[in-house]
């Protein structure tokens, strides 16, 4: 797993070294930051290795994980699981980070303003997706049309989908910011009719 390339994932220890990130961490902590940046699944073993613990530890802390949702499993007939981080903890991790870093009303407005920009993709290039827009560009290359001038650039497609991906996470934000005040509004109104 030392491999990023391969393996989908960056060191997880810190730069101080293995010893001090050992000595100063549980090895649930460790099994944690190793998954954490997890994106392909891996083995128990290779949690283990990377976070300087044995596999059976290493197996109860990502299944303490995975009941969290923290991980999802990848698993065979033959019980040879293979763990990543979910997908649905990096949205709230992204999420989270998004209302740390903007108030409600900023997020709001660049919620609209990615709105409009999907729509002005949708109303330009005739199709309602990236996707699409991909599907459409690649017929073009097969039937051999030269480039025009307002041939539309490959960059596109990928903009197009960054602005989804961009809107999502920020409209999963506003979700989460929105459910919490209702949470703390139960909270507070359960104390006060104490």
């Amino acid at each position: 797993m030392g491999d990023s390339e391969s393996s989908g994932r960056t060191d997880a220890h810190p730069g101080d070294g293995i010893e001090a990130w050992v000595a100063e961490t549980t090895p649930a902590e460790r099994v944690k930051e190793v998954i954490r940046h997890a994106y392909t699944p891996v083995s128990a073993s290779e949690v283990a290795d990377e976070a300087q613990t044995t596999p059976k530890t290493a197996r109860k802390h990502l299944e303490s994980l995975s009941t969290d949702g923290f991980v999802a499993v990848d698993g065979d007939d033959q019980g040879g699981k293979r763990y990543r981080r979910s997908p649905e903890s990096l949205v709230v991790a992204r999420a989270n980070r998004l209302l740390s870093d903007l108030s409600t009303t900023d997020l709001t407005e660049r919620v609209t303003e990615m709105q409009a920009t999907i729509r002005e993709y949708r109303s330009t290039y005739g199709v309602d997706s990236p996707e699409e827009l991909a599907v459409a560009l690649g017929a073009e290359a097969l039937e051999g049309e030269e480039a025009a001038d307002d041939a539309v650039d490959v960059s596109v497609v990928t903009e197009w989908q960054t602005t989804q991906r961009n809107l999502a996470f920020a409209q999963a934000a506003l979700s989460i910011d929105q459910a919490t005040e209702h949470v703390e509004e139960g909270r507070s109104g359960s104390v006060a009719n104490s």
